[in-house]
């Protein structure tokens, strides 16, 4: 990626070490989706100087291992709505503009919902359905349901998509990428006025406005810990590479599936890609985040159940069939009202926060961060209404419960 350094060395308030008087200075930290996308359409306004600050790599972390399916009506009938509508259109338009197919994966697909049985053997085995893709050949329950279509359901290979949005916008605006640790947002007199990074004797950089993009993260930050809670789900995923790519069809699978009989039903996912590769994703709890976000691994037992649903879903996918391309796991961020939270922190202006996306974050990326630089530029949002998720509300909350 173009225009990267390292915290010690990394030029102040602007990538060239030069004060300039123009555009409004922005440093987002956190270097996921949310970020990416909120650096991206920050810098292609063509008035802001966009700095990102990330501890380890850009989608090291949820944006580099979650699944990438999006869906443009899912979210329908909640707050997420229209949101999820809006990013679903300009992913779109990013793929166009950034050929999306070749560089991230991009491409609509079919999304069927279909009950698995544990055994073959099972008399409560469906007889084999037109309707579902030659490649799932496992035991159903019952034909398939279609629950989207290239018109309302597509994906992306999520890390390729981070990487892309943020090579662009250095490339393209000069945006600058900061490796290093935040130690601190500087307010002074009720407004942030920049970032102190760990080490190296504490660089500063200096900033008109500070975004928040930090995902489970974001309780590190008093800012954000003092006013609502962001836990975390620990969510786990493998990647194979079948023998036989070319057999397996672009029809994401939402499964339902039973192990054993009494045991959880567990609702895993398959994602094939364009790359060849196959993504499954399933397993999540509730966990706390460790320090470094590549520290994060996958459950030995969680790895082996989502082998042995690939392995049942179909025999391209079994073992012995495959390469095991990822075993791993990731963090999502949640929060006590399951909506995120995107707006300006209540009594510190200047700094906004992005955060509690939780499974859809790769979905409403491109539109929490075109709202982001809306707000901040221009003082309002027209892509989506922010009102739903705006911190403020955990102020009320608290406000009404007399704490």
């Amino acid at each position: 990626m173009a225009s990267v350094s390292s915290a010690p060395s990394a030029a102040i308030a602007g990538g060239s070490g030069v004060e300039s008087t123009e555009g409004k200075r922005v440093v987002v930290c956190g270097g996921g989706v949310i970020g990416a996308c909120t650096a991206y359409f920050l810098a292609t306004k063509g008035t802001a100087r966009v700095t990102v600050v990330e501890k380890s790599a850009v989608a090291c972390a949820a944006s580099g291992k979650a699944g990438g399916f999006l869906a443009l009506d899912w979210c329908d009938g909640s707050p997420l709505g229209g949101l999820a509508r809006a990013s679903f259109h300009l992913h779109r338009s990013l793929a166009a503009a950034l050929d999306g197919p070749t560089n991230y994966g991009y491409r609509p697909l079919d999304t069927l919902s279909l009950s698995l049985l544990p055994d073959a053997s099972s008399a409560a085995a469906a007889p084999a359905s037109p309707s579902l893709p030659p490649w799932v050949d496992g035991p159903v329950a019952r034909p398939p349901r279609t629950i989207g279509t290239t018109d309302t359901t597509a994906q992306v290979h999520p890390q390729l998509f981070t990487r892309t949005l943020l090579s662009a916008a250095a490339a393209e605006h000069g945006v600058e990428v900061v490796i290093g640790e935040l130690d601190r947002v500087e307010v002074e007199d009720g407004r942030a006025v920049g970032v102190a990074l760990k080490g190296g004797g504490g660089p500063f950089i200096q900033a008109d406005a500070v975004v928040l993009a930090l995902g489970p993260w974001s309780n590190r930050s008093p800012i954000v810990s003092s006013l609502f809670n962001v836990s975390s789900l620990k969510a786990h995923s493998i990647v194979l590479r079948p023998k036989s790519p070319d057999a397996i069809t672009p029809h994401a699978l939402f499964l339902t599936y039973q192990p054993a009989p009494g045991a959880k039903t567990l609702d895993p996912e398959v994602y094939p890609r364009p790359t060849g590769e196959v993504y499954i994703c399933g397993m999540s709890k509730e966990d706390e985040v460790p320090d470094d976000p590549e520290a994060i691994v996958g459950e030995r037992e969680s790895i082996a159940m989502l082998h042995k649903i690939a392995g049942t879903v179909s025999c391209h996918l079994k073992e012995g069939e495959v390469d095991v391309v990822a075993e791993q796991a990731c963090c999502l961020p949640c929060t006590d009202d399951g909506l995120p939270v995107i707006g300006e922190i209540p009594e510190v202006k200047g700094c906004y926060i992005a955060t509690g996306h939780s499974c859809w974050g790769i979905l409403n990326g491109p539109a929490t961060g075109a709202s982001l630089a809306e707000l901040i530029l221009e003082g309002h949002s027209t892509t989506a209404d922010l009102k739903p998720f705006s911190p403020s509300r955990f102020v009320r909350r608290r406000t009404r419960q007399g704490v």
